[in-house]
């Protein structure tokens, strides 16, 4: 198989996730100094970033540390300000990017030159362009259909990755052969003018053989790294790539003590899964960083293109780099995954499953990529709020109940939620009240709508 799955006996450097040390283990561990909590996403919730993330990011984007933490600050800032332009924009908004060392530059782009006042209004620049992002964004769900077609998979192989790139408002097929990319975009009988067609050698491939903050085993063989720390009701878990394992598969922890199995798995379609673990294991709200420091989780706030992602393995350490698309397609040998988020982030086989972060942001799990971390590379991860939604799971994080949290005494009704996963756009009420989502996050306990308006507007 083409992948990077071998005996454990053999295997390579497996993963240390960036990702939530579930699974960080058995009781009486030693384990790190815990970080205090962070607040609400928003400047004052990246404020305190890791020292290990902020020197992660000064090496692989050649900032100084206060560029650094003012990048994080204007990446949270240009997020809520993005998402509440795409909802005053409606249907002409194509999208929105970062730009700049240290962030400091937002464009949202529209169909409508009538919007330029209204971007400018809100300190962001405009860019008239010629689609809007609902057209790119269903001209490349037809392009995946195409390609999940048995008589397709050859051309989809040859022309791997799709993505909407709102910067250029144009869909790219990256191919290695690029009459595959041009007969992909025939058969999914689309608007050639939608399209840019880019050669590539790159064949992204899952990434194998990995530990997250520890690596764990599957069915005592092969290795894989966890994920997020999750909870669904009382039970413990991680979330994870489901490339690693299928339901049923039993796992082990980094120290070859059982540890638990695979609940769910998606792959190919998505690259989602998620472990359950037994009572000596125990989920929690830390990545673990460079010089084994717990980096903390506090959220699941999806950062906008252009803002810096950091994720970390046992094969290559701690990375840095940049979101480049979200809800980009790669097509594998073993098939087409959707709606994953490409980024220039250096990976290698060994840093599969694992966690990629923004502040004390989670934003998904290693699904694969190419390249090597020598001469620079590009990787995808799965998207974690999905993962999420699709299983029903709850985040560990360090943002802990506070007064007025779901259930106490006093609390205004609505249909509003901790532990719900909202889309940007979508529409809860509270307190007699209607909001609507500014970024796409699960909602956690003490972020009710009036707390938060990086994530919530009123209507």
């Amino acid at each position: 198989m083409p992948r990077f799955h071998r005996p454990a006996a053999s295997a390579c450097a497996a993963l240390v996730a960036i990702a939530a040390l579930a699974a960080a283990g058995l009781p009486g561990t030693a384990s790190a100094r815990t970080p205090d909590a962070a607040g609400p996403p928003g400047p004052a919730a990246v404020a305190d970033a890791s020292p290990a993330l902020l020197t992660a990011m000064g090496r692989d984007l050649g900032l100084t540390r206060a560029q650094a933490r003012d990048r994080l600050v204007n990446e949270a800032e240009a997020g809520a300000t993005a998402g509440r332009l795409r909802l005053a924009l409606g249907d002409a908004y194509a999208g929105a990017w970062v730009r700049g060392a240290e962030s400091a530059r937002l464009t949202v782009a529209t169909t409508d030159p009538a919007d330029i006042p209204a971007i400018e209004a809100h300190g962001a620049r405009a860019a008239v362009v010629t689609h809007t992002l609902a057209a790119l964004e269903a001209a490349s769900t037809a392009v995946d259909r195409a390609a999940s077609r048995t008589a397709a998979h050859a051309r989809a192989v040859d022309a791997p990755v799709r993505y909407v790139d709102v910067r250029t408002n144009t869909l790219v097929v990256q191919a290695v052969r690029p009459a595959a990319a041009h007969d992909l975009v025939a058969a999914a009988g689309i608007d050639p003018a939608l399209v840019r067609v880019e050669t590539s050698a790159d064949r992204p491939r899952p990434l194998y053989d990995i530990r997250g903050g520890d690596a764990y085993y599957m069915n005592g063989s092969g290795r894989c790294s966890v994920g997020f720390g999750i909870t669904k009701g009382t039970q413990q878990g991680f979330a994870t790539a489901g490339h690693c394992g299928r339901p049923g598969t039993t796992t082990s922890g980094y120290n070859q003590v059982a540890q638990g199995s695979f609940q769910a798995s998606t792959f190919p379609g998505r690259d989602t899964a998620w472990v359950a673990t037994n009572t000596n294991w125990t989920s929690t709200p830390y990545v673990k960083g460079q010089g084994a420091a717990n980096v903390q989780v506090t959220g699941s706030t999806q950062s906008p293109v252009g803002a810096s992602v950091c994720r970390s393995g046992s094969t290559t350490g701690w990375h840095c780099g940049v979101i480049q698309q979200h809800n980009t397609s790669v097509t594998y040998p073993e098939g087409t995954i959707s709606g994953v988020t490409r980024t220039t982030v250096c990976a290698e086989p060994g840093d599969s499953g694992g966690s990629y972060i923004s502040g004390s942001q989670a934003q998904g799990v290693t699904s694969g990529g190419s390249g090597n971390c020598s001469s620079g590379g590009t990787t995808f991860y799965q998207p974690i709020n999905p993962l999420l939604q699709a299983y029903a799971l709850t985040l560990k994080t360090t943002t802990g109940p506070g007064p007025g949290d779901p259930g106490e005494p006093g609390e205004p009704g609505g249909t509003w939620a901790a532990g719900t996963v909202y889309a940007a756009g979508a529409q809860v009420t509270y307190g007699g009240v209607t909001y609507r989502c500014l970024q796409a996050h699960q909602a956690q306990p003490g972020w009710q709508p009036p707390n938060v308006p990086a994530l919530w507007q009123q209507v």
